[in-house]
Parts: C-alpha cells; sequence; structure tokens
C-alpha cells in the first residue's frame, strides 16, 4: 500500500512537473525544445502593433529585433525602387526585387522619426537609404533617410521611414496592409496605399508631366496625332497596335480625379470598343513596364499623355 501511494505521488510529480515546464509558471519557461519566442502573449500586450513578434524570416537578426550589439537587423539595400499596380491598393512602392515597403502610424514624416525599434524592426526590418534609387514614377526629392537611434540611416519616402514585412515572401505580396491598425503600404507620394479604391481611369502626379492619366492597371495613356476626335478617325492600325494597344473602356462610376463627362467608348473599324478622353481614343504603350512609365511620350513627335482635363501633354522630360 506504502509503495502504491509513492508510485502515485510520484506521478503526480512528473505531471505537475511536466505542465508547469509546457506552460511556464512565469510566463518565461518553455516546453522542451521550444523557446520563450513560442509562448502565447495575451491580446494587447506585447507586438500587437507591430504584427507578428517572431524571427526576421528572409531579413535576418534574431528574435527580439537586435543582435548581440544592441544593433537593428540589417536589412537588405533596396535599389532602384519600383512601382507595381495592387488590384486592391493600387499603385505601391517596392524595392528592385519587387517586395512591397510600407509605413508606420507610429512614426512621423517631419521631422522624419523611426519609433520602431527592437522586437519591432525585426517584424518590420527597416530598409537602408544608401543605393536607394527612386523609379520614373517618384519625385527624387521625396526620397531621403533618417538616422535611426542606433545610427543606422534608414530610407524615408515623403519623409516617412519605409519598413519591409517578414511574412511577404515574394514580390507583390501585401500582407502587411492594415496589421495592427498602423502598417499600411506606401503610395508613390508617401501617403497610404489604398486610400482610394482603385479606378478605371485615376490622374497619377507624375513628377515631370504633373497630373497624368492612367488605366486600372496604372499604365500612362496616351493619343495620337495622327486620330482625330470629330470627324472620328483611328490613325493606329495593324502594326501599330502592336506596340500601342488600345485602352479598354471604362465605367463612369470608377473614375478618380477625372469628369465622368470627359469618358466615353468609341467603335474601332474592326468592331472593338475603345476608351476615349474627350473624344479622343486613347491607348497604353507595350514599352512602359510599370505604373509612372511614361516611356511613350513624345515617341516620332505623334504620341502625348493626357492630363485630367483631357488634353494632350507636350512636355518631353529629357533622358
Amino acid at each position: 500500500m506504502i509503495n502504491r501511494r509513492r508510485a502515485t505521488f510520484a506521478a503526480a510529480a512528473v505531471a505537475t512537473l511536466a505542465l508547469t515546464t509546457a506552460c511556464g509558471s512565469s510566463g518565461t519557461q518553455s516546453a522542451p525544445g521550444t523557446t520563450s519566442a513560442d509562448n502565447v502573449q495575451p491580446a494587447g500586450q506585447g507586438t500587437s502593433d507591430y504584427g507578428s513578434s517572431g524571427g526576421a524570416g528572409g531579413y535576418g537578426g534574431q528574435a527580439g529585433g537586435a543582435d548581440a550589439g544592441g544593433k537593428t537587423p540589417k536589412g537588405a539595400p533596396a535599389g532602384k525602387l519600383a512601382l507595381h499596380q495592387d488590384a486592391k491598393l493600387g499603385t505601391v512602392v517596392a524595392d528592385s526585387k519587387g517586395m512591397t515597403l510600407y509605413r508606420f502610424d507610429k512614426d512621423t514624416p517631419d521631422p522624419a522619426k523611426s519609433n520602431c525599434n527592437g522586437s519591432c524592426a525585426t517584424t518590420w526590418p527597416p530598409v537602408p537609404a544608401d543605393g536607394a534609387g527612386a523609379p520614373a514614377g517618384i519625385d527624387k526629392s521625396k526620397l531621403g533617410s533618417v538616422t535611426r537611434a542606433d545610427g543606422v540611416k534608414q530610407l524615408t519616402i515623403a519623409g516617412w521611414p519605409a519598413y519591409r514585412y517578414i511574412k511577404d515572401t515574394k514580390a507583390g505580396d501585401t500582407k502587411g496592409q492594415g496589421v495592427g491598425g498602423t502598417w499600411n503600404a506606401l503610395a508613390p507620394d508617401g501617403k497610404k496605399a489604398g486610400a482610394q479604391e482603385p479606378s478605371d481611369v485615376s490622374v497619377f502626379n507624375h513628377p515631370d508631366l504633373g497630373g497624368i492619366l492612367v488605366d486600372g492597371k496604372g499604365r500612362t495613356l496616351y493619343r495620337f496625332n495622327k486620330d482625330s476626335a470629330w470627324p472620328m478617325k483611328f490613325g493606329c492600325n495593324d502594326a501599330c497596335l502592336d506596340t500601342w494597344k488600345p485602352a479598354k473602356p471604362a465605367d463612369r462610376s470608377k473614375l478618380n480625379g477625372i469628369a465622368p463627362k470627359l469618358i466615353s467608348t468609341v467603335t474601332r473599324p474592326d468592331g472593338t470598343r475603345q476608351l476615349a478622353v474627350d473624344c479622343w481614343p486613347v491607348y497604353w504603350f507595350t514599352g512602359d513596364e510599370q505604373p509612372g512609365d511614361i516611356n511613350g511620350q513624345g515617341k516620332m513627335g505623334l504620341w502625348f499623355a493626357v492630363s485630367k482635363e483631357g488634353k494632350k501633354i507636350t512636355t518631353t522630360p529629357e533622358g
């Protein structure tokens, strides 16, 4: 009987020890084979504003947001920035590899200051300022840098410090959008992407041409001098259409920045329907690779971007 009681007591002690080890009596212990980062924190505590508090994924660094020297994990250089068109967010800033860049509501743009440190900077690696370049669709003057508390220079766009998100694993991912209610993808002007619903036709603020019309995929819209609005005439046919693609008709209820009365649809000689602005057929250029590109501007002295008033823009930037 005594031996049986001892055995029962020993088993209970082992069970109690296992529970204590697995759950942690003080919240700092962990089950065998795990780390303290595996413990679940109550809602509203820890790094809820930052999203995940896990490891730094593809951008390196230890959990907790700092290396042994207490510095922010070094992110990969951004290279020449790019713009991509997201179906829900519109035009979004990305690095040279297509990884989305984000801004944090708790930062400030004027003066520029980053308030994402510690474990926050592990989940949201700051983008280094060194070597970053502006694409055609971003005003170079909007790129800058801010010196973080640890001395690292971080890229800023219109004053807002720029970050990546460790859960974005491929080009075009926007998994960080809206995390914690404080993180948003960056628009080319430094504002929050997705502030307005994507439109069939909208105005893009180009650093060289000013407000230009773009289609639902962010592509610059052009008109052709050999077309005419009245009487209707199409000067771009046959081989021309291999390079200059007729823009698809737009829904007048899905416009942003342009008066609905300027938008119409015309029927081409082959029966296809094409978007027209102020009665002029408009096209997108196959030589434009990303939103903000204006590689078709001034081509052969015949092709020109279109303003929000429906007029052709004849300015041709140098280079």
